[in-house]
């Protein structure tokens, strides 16, 4: 995928504004958002960065979205769906004997496919941040050579065809005809309705002061000292990018190979923690199978470079965390009460064709 991304940077202003025009074509029984697939904002979370005036969560709309993101009709041969790589049981990440994106022809992808929940509070997207606008974000998947293999165009004229889509998007838009703006206009109130806020961490915050074990606060604690400063907030990431010390060399450059930069090489997002108790294998090249596995790399196994966060520098002998194995296990198990079963069950996200 992050070959590919850099074929949308010059024009995504132009997109911007073929949305925006798209979005404000209402009718009065299209934009009626439906209580069970409105965007609410939780508690405690901050603003969202996607603009829902330009295009809220219909009932209609919200169905279309997800009639796509299930329909294998987008990739060349017609083999592969957004769900191909996002589960919901995983908290929409791939299935663990999936460590890198398989796409059409079984074509193996460049990285691990991400976690897809709280998008509408994002301001970057995948791990290198190479699109930074959620409704740009189904171009990569549709148009990368190792995942569907096809192009917007010829999605758009497959919908054309299609016995059921133009109706939907008529419902969805108020007209029969299918473009590619509103194709990602759909996906994006689908994707924007994906909230994970019920974990018992959740409860926690909320005031639930015995939901949480002994360990698992001796892990909080552990954690606000030593890992907050970059998974930090009630997101469980800063959203910035960094070099946490996985390797000293780069096959893969990162956020560089967006920004052109070397102080960027060897850089990516830091991801949320929500959920990570199932989104096994973890970092950008699913290096690690476990979460002690990770704790242990940070504890021992972070390597030096020039771009390595300075988080991981305060020691000057010995680069990583100062995390002992007692503390390994207690971040683990808070880590552990940031699950979200409601999310991860939710039927409104199931395919039901």
């Amino acid at each position: 995928m992050y070959t590919y991304i850099k074929k949308w940077k010059a024009w995504i202003l132009l997109w911007s504004s073929c949305l925006a025009f798209i979005a404000c074509q209402t009718d009065d029984d299209t934009y009626v958002s439906v209580t069970e697939v409105d965007f609410t904002l939780p508690e405690n979370f901050p603003e969202s960065t996607y603009d829902f005036d330009k295009n809220p969560i219909t009932k209609n709309g919200f169905a279309l979205g997800k009639k796509l993101f299930f329909d294998p009709i987008l990739s060349k041969d017609g083999s592969v769906s957004c769900n191909n790589c996002h589960q919901q049981s995983r908290a929409f990440a791939d299935l663990p004997l999936h460590p890198l994106s398989i796409g059409v022809n079984d074509s193996l992808g460049d990285r691990n496919a991400p976690a897809l929940f709280n998008l509408a509070f994002r301001k970057e997207f995948f791990f290198d941040g190479g699109v930074t606008h959620l409704d740009f974000v189904p171009i990569n998947a549709i148009e990368s050579e190792v995942e569907m293999a096809s192009s917007m165009k010829v999605s758009v004229e497959r919908l054309e065809k299609h016995d059921e889509y133009p109706e939907l998007f008529k419902k969805a838009f108020g007209t029969d005809s299918v473009t590619s703006p509103r194709i990602l206009l759909a996906f994006s109130q689908f994707l924007n309705a994906m909230i994970s806020d019920q974990s018992r961490f959740d409860q926690y915050q909320r005031g639930d002061t015995e939901v949480l074990s002994k360990q698992e606060l001796d892990g909080k604690a552990a954690f606000d000292q030593k890992c907050a400063s970059c998974h930090s907030g009630i997101l469980f990431t800063d959203q910035t990018f960094r070099n946490n010390g996985i390797s000293d060399t780069f096959s893969d450059p990162g956020r560089a190979l967006i920004s052109e930069s070397a102080e960027d090489l060897g850089k990516f997002m830091v991801p949320s923690l929500r959920n990570i108790e199932v989104t096994a294998p973890y970092m950008h090249n699913a290096s690690f199978n476990s979460l002690e596995e990770v704790l242990e790399h940070y504890a021992t196994g972070v390597k030096y470079s020039e771009t390595l966060d300075p988080e991981f520098q305060k020691n000057p002998s010995k680069p990583g965390i100062d995390l002992s194995p007692q503390e390994q296990k207690d971040i683990i198990s808070f880590l552990k009460s940031l699950t979200d079963d409601v999310f991860l069950t939710n039927p409104k996200f199931r395919n039901n064709p």
